[in-house]
């Protein structure tokens, strides 16, 4: 059975940064390492939205279009966990972040198509 530990979640004023972690432990079939990943997030009274995610063909690495910039998704294999580090942070930005496995891309944008995230999120609060 798939467990996830996140964290890296918070309360931070604009402009600031945070990163959030996702350790992956249980995994059976295919390793971390040969999964594509992806962060997704759910702001209040909104629809889940793609943030970003990686393939595992040639790791390339999408991002929506108001996180280009600012957001890096990166990977420690070693240790199974995936990272999103978050600097210049909007108020906007405020959601329940979630690691998810499976990397879809619509447009050259990364999609929610699909995907079902293992844990409960990361709530990240951005204030003005």
């Amino acid at each position: 059975q798939v467990q996830v530990v996140e964290s890296g979640g918070g309360l931070v004023e604009a402009g600031g940064s945070l990163r959030l972690s996702c350790r992956v432990s249980g995994l059976s079939g295919l390793a971390f390492d040969k999964r594509p990943m992806a962060w997704i997030r759910q702001a209040p009274g909104k629809e889940r939205e793609g943030v970003s995610c990686i393939t595992t063909s040639d790791q390339t690495t999408y991002y929506v279009d108001s996180v280009k910039g600012r957001f890096i998704l990166s990977q420690d294999n070693d240790k199974n966990t995936l990272y999103l580090q978050m600097n210049h942070l909007k108020p906007e930005d405020t959601a329940v972040y979630y690691c998810t496995p499976g990397c879809t891309v619509k447009s050259g944008s990364p999609s929610t198509l699909g995907l079902h995230p293992w844990g409960q999120g990361i709530s990240v609060n951005v204030s003005t």
